[in-house]
């Protein structure tokens, strides 16, 4: 797949058609074939696109705006309906090559699943990776009902490619007993129900380092964010998410990737959940990718 070929249909507000001019690759990777609850995420990275017209360019929080970031919105990756291992491969080859042009990943899922082959893309090209992972979910789960491969499971597998001490998760509130055990007998970070405030306390940890954020919608509270496959109350604020997203951008971090899934805008009539996504996405685009 060419990458001027790449695109279908709307674009995020302010993309620069022009891949080799563009310093930040943004693409959605509409994949919900192994959800354990309600599907519906696979339509989050087109209707994050079709919202953000509605967004102002300018971010008062970063005083700046889109005008001054050439990205390129290359659209979906055509994944192949309910196979998951032949979706995951071209997510995987898709983000090798994009990291091959020296351009910054920012993926927009799908169920949570898809960042495990990115994470594998990017660990290929940063051996000392770190992960900022925000959730509600631990998903440290080797398995959902014996199946590998799912959206419970993805973390797990990333802690054990790049070591569990490489792993930060924030927000979480729901897992079994015996994934935040495992956490903790491996050395993992787990920052249970808040993120601004225990993310402080860690960034200067990772200082210099190569890190991938990751952020699941739900790591919101469903007063914040219905519009998802598995809401679960007791949840951050919106204004909370931005605040981490902007302590992030403003530490010595350097943010090589990010993504940001689980948007599934059928469970939300009034689109506030697509809104506050597209929203997420401007600023993670002006605060993370604005110098790469």
């Amino acid at each position: 797949m060419r990458f001027d070929e790449a695109y279908s249909g709307n674009v995020f507000i302010k993309s620069h058609q022009n891949f080799e001019e563009s310093s930040v690759v943004l693409y959605g990777m509409p994949m919900d074939w192994t959800v354990s609850f309600r599907p519906g995420s696979r339509f989050g990275p087109t209707r994050i696109r079709e919202v953000s017209i509605g967004l102002e360019e300018y971010s008062a929080y970063l005083d700046r705006e889109l005008e001054e970031i050439n990205y390129f919105d290359a659209g979906d990756i055509p994944l192949p309906f309910g196979n998951p291992q032949k979706s995951l491969d071209m997510i995987e080859e898709f983000v090798d090559k994009v990291l091959a042009e020296g351009k910054y990943p920012l993926g927009m899922g799908g169920e949570h699943l898809v960042s495990w082959p990115v994470i594998k893309a990017m660990y290929k090209k940063y051996p000392d990776l770190a992960i900022i992972h925000m959730d509600a979910h631990t998903d440290l789960r080797e398995h959902y009902e014996g199946e590998p491969l799912s959206h419970s499971t993805p973390i797990r597998k990333a802690a054990e490619l790049i070591g569990p001490e490489n792993v930060f998760s924030f927000g979480i509130r729901s897992g079994m007993k015996e994934e935040f055990e495992w956490a903790k007998q491996v050395g993992m970070h787990i920052s249970k129900f808040d993120v601004h405030q225990p993310l402080k306390e860690v960034l200067p940890k990772l200082a210099g380092r190569p890190v991938y954020v990751t952020i699941d919608i739900d790591v919101l509270d469903p007063a914040h964010a219905p519009g998802t496959g598995t809401v679960d109350a007791g949840g951050i604020t919106s204004k909370e998410l931005l605040a981490s997203i902007h302590e992030i951008a403003h530490s010595d971090v350097n943010v090589v990737g990010s993504d940001l899934v689980e948007v599934a805008p059928i469970y939300d009539p009034s689109e506030q959940t697509a809104n506050t996504a597209s929203k997420i996405i401007r600023e993670m685009l002006l605060g993370w990718a604005f110098k790469k």
